[in-house]
């Protein structure tokens, strides 16, 4: 990951208050999800976010660890960070909304470094879109692993 990302998105990016609501209904709805052994809201190092530790079935063993962090703000501003553990290094990728000074407010900062500046996208507009893009996305990874 680049740095200042980390900071970036412990800091309130959005400049509204986290929405702890939603992330409690995005909390129920990975935690019946097989893909995730754990799903933490407001963990101690990252108290605004929901931690999703994917199964590690999932991945060749070369991936040592995969999670998902989510942050939304009750503007609908949002952080969705993709991260990868491997025996050599890592994959980052995120998916943001959020006024930003290098980037339009939506935004991706592709794999395998994210990099900021990221690149200007279009998200959907409703929440529900924006995670099933996003799981989408990490899924067509996860099946790449396997079919190279």
């Amino acid at each position: 990951m680049t740095a200042g990302c980390e900071d970036e998105t412990r800091s309130s990016i959005s400049g509204g208050p986290i929405d702890f609501d939603r992330i409690e209904v995005i909390r129920e709805r990975l935690a019946t999800d097989d893909r995730f052994t754990e799903v933490d809201d407001q963990p101690g190092f990252a108290p605004e976010r929901l931690v999703c530790q994917y199964n590690r079935q999932l991945y060749p063993n070369r991936v040592r660890s995969a999670r998902l962090e989510i942050v939304w703000f009750e503007n609908g501003d949002f952080s969705l960070h993709y991260h990868e553990t491997h025996e050599t290094g890592a994959f980052d990728h995120r998916w943001d909304r959020h006024p930003s000074g290098h980037n339009a407010r939506d935004h991706v900062h592709p794999g395998p470094e994210a990099p900021t500046p990221g690149n200007d996208t279009t998200h959907p507009t409703d929440w529900r879109d924006v995670l099933s893009t996003v799981l989408s996305e990490i899924e067509d990874r996860q099946r790449g692993f396997w079919t190279r």
